[in-house]
């Protein structure tokens, strides 16, 4: 079996200083993500380059590894994406109109979002997914990377519960501190411009 190789490449991402997040911690997290992108490359180069029926134990495990490493990597690119360009309150749009009706408004989106993460024991993400079907916006957890991730949901927005998104600066028992600085820092012009991608 032979399969074109695809090459991904890390994104860069112009980020200000972030009130309750250092920069310590952020260049820490870019590092790890700079990981996830070198092992999709790594997964990719070794599907590429193996044979039916060749090695077949690693290989299976290596194509179950996949959706871990590139959700991995995906996520990692909400999560950042959503803070480049600093803060800014979202404007009248689609996104906010149905965040509106969802959770009455949007601090009550972001009680549901702090609720969650209080909540959930263990590392995970907290998902912002849209619904198109439906035309609604859904909040979720997601395991790890990948397990609970919903299928023809379109991502809009990615917050990193594992700990090494927050270890630098708080503990554990601290992480609603961490996600109240990430709700603050988001950027939503630029969360409704991803969401209005999705609309064509």
């Amino acid at each position: 079996m032979i399969k074109k190789i695809t090459t991904y490449k890390e994104k860069n991402f112009d980020l200000p200083e972030i009130d309750g997040i250092s920069e310590k911690q952020i260049k820490v997290h870019l590092g790890l993500y700079a990981g996830y992108v070198a092992h999709v490359n790594k997964i990719n180069n070794f599907i590429a380059s193996t044979e039916d029926g060749d090695q077949m134990y690693p290989a299976s495990e290596t194509f179950r590894r996949f959706g871990f490493e590139y959700n991995g990597m995906r996520n990692h690119e909400h999560y950042f994406g959503a803070l480049v360009g600093g803060p800014k309150e979202i404007k009248d749009s689609k996104l906010k109109q149905l965040i509106e009706t969802s959770f009455q408004s949007m601090d009550g989106c972001k009680d549901i979002i702090k609720k969650i993460a209080k909540n959930m024991r263990g590392s995970g993400w907290i998902m912002m997914h849209y619904d198109k079907q439906t035309d609604d916006i859904i909040l979720n957890w997601v395991t790890n990377h990948e397990v609970g991730q919903t299928t023809a949901l379109q991502p809009i927005l990615a917050i990193d519960m594992w700990e090494h998104a927050y270890m630098v600066d708080y503990l554990p028992s601290d992480k609603l501190k961490y996600v109240d600085a990430y709700l603050k820092a988001i950027n939503w012009e630029t969360v409704s411009e991803k969401f209005d991608s999705y609309l064509n």
